[in-house]
């Protein structure tokens, strides 16, 4: 193992040894190099003759563009084709730990890690997966999941998903979850994802504290529990009574066993999907900035050995809006729209009681989707024939159908449901 690496892992194991314990091999042995070229090139750092980096410069020592393309950008040259740094750039990395704190109050006075800037959201869990899971590793999480999952942790960490039913009663299945954290097994990797990906289901305030006291329980009981918190479509919440937090304020200090790992990022809550910025942040109780620092260079580590680094040019542009004063009225004028959708799709569900016969609604109250399930057939026979006489297109899982309400116009959502209506009629 490189010593940087041994270094590291004498910190996290000295001061947590649980959370140590839940690295996986890869994990372990990740570290962000801070010797060799790293090293070499920050020494050379203001030096009137610089032949260290790997960058091409113009004679003034900028960097060295193409017309072309500086033409289309209003930003200085220097936040625009340089790399940036693994970790991402600070002022970034500070401002979305500041918006966390922001959108979760009851995180005042909790020591987090200074997030990591990874590649959007997809990159982020992925590098969950290299420092959580080895192979044959369990992932618990719910049975409505995205099915991008199974190229993050099955095909690229040989992960094994133990999964649990998402409802229970019309809500939230804590039952099961518990079921699965209290099962055999010391190491528990656990999955959340809220607004969840497909069915758009946030836990209501009192299903967060159940998630909250079974992953505590857990703890007590010896486990040492890694949650991973996807939070893709966070603070899309629209109706009352739901948490309005991430669960990841609820873990964060939880328990000394207990490591809170968030995976979030504009992509959606800024709705840049194109830019791909995202962030990794890490908590546990007692965890000092030493210790979280650790997670932090694995991360930076894991990012330089995989991308390098996230694009200069989509960190700054988010950078420059978080700093403009039309930034939270503009946020609260697209959230306006979002909900005003979401309140379309249930009037419509609400007054079509024939819709009845052919699908149930699968509880929904936040995000981008919602799914109806099907009672007769199968999802892709009704997604071809809306296809192909419906001029409709949905998503087909099983025997749901995922809705994205996100990008329907008003005008055409009683439509969608009639049309799903008519061809589920056409196929009985």
């Amino acid at each position: 193992m490189n010593p940087q690496a041994a270094a590291l892992n004498d910190v996290l194991e000295a001061q947590n040894s649980a959370i140590y314990s839940l690295l996986s091999q890869k994990g372990k042995a990740i570290f962000f190099p801070k010797k060799g070229l790293v090293m070499q090139g920050q020494d050379a750092n203001g030096k009137r003759i610089n032949a260290s980096i790997g960058m091409a410069t113009e004679d003034d020592g900028s960097p060295l563009r193409l017309s072309s393309i500086e033409s289309l950008i209003n930003l200085p040259p220097e936040k625009v084709f340089p790399y940036a740094s693994s970790y991402g750039l600070l002022p970034l990395r500070k401002s979305w730990q500041s918006i966390i704190k922001k959108k979760n109050p009851s995180l005042a006075g909790t020591e987090i890690t200074m997030p990591v800037v990874t590649n959007a959201l997809t990159h982020g869990l992925s590098m969950a997966g290299y420092l959580f899971l080895d192979e044959g590793d369990t992932l618990i999480l719910p049975d409505y999941y995205w099915g991008n999952y199974n190229l993050v942790f099955k095909n690229a960490y040989l992960a094994e998903f133990d999964t649990f039913p998402m409802y229970k009663g019309g809500g939230f299945n804590l039952k099961g979850m518990k079921e699965k954290l209290m099962a055999p097994g010391q190491k528990k990797v656990l999955l959340l994802n809220f607004p969840n990906n497909p069915t758009g289901y946030t836990p209501t305030n009192e299903e967060m504290t159940g998630i909250r006291e079974a992953v505590l329980e857990a703890a007590e009981a010896g486990k040492t529990v890694a949650v991973l918190i996807d939070d893709a479509y966070f603070g899309l919440v629209f109706e009352e009574g739901v948490g309005t937090e991430s669960i990841f304020a609820s873990l964060a200090e939880l328990h000394e066993n207990v490591l809170a790992v968030k995976v979030d990022g504009a992509t959606k809550e800024d709705y840049v999907w194109g830019f791909r910025v995202g962030f990794i942040s890490f908590s546990w109780k007692g965890m000092t900035q030493e210790a979280g620092q650790v997670l932090v260079d694995k991360v930076a580590g894991a990012v330089r050995g995989s991308i390098s680094n996230d694009s200069i040019l989509s960190q700054n542009l988010l950078l420059t809006a978080y700093d403009d004063p039309g930034y939270d009225a503009d946020k609260k004028s697209k959230y306006a729209l979002m909900k005003s959708r979401y309140d379309q799709v249930k009037k419509t569900l609400t007054s079509h009681s024939e819709f009845s016969e052919y699908f149930d609604i699968v509880p929904y109250n936040s995000g981008y989707f919602m799914c109806v399930d099907l009672k007769k057939g199968n999802a892709e026979e009704v997604r071809q024939k809306l296809l192909k006489d419906y001029d409709t297109g949905i998503i087909a899982l099983g025997t749901l159908i995922r809705v994205a309400y996100s990008s329907l116009p008003e005008k055409y959502i009683e439509e969608l449901f009639i049309n799903i209506y008519s061809a589920c009629k056409d196929l009985d």
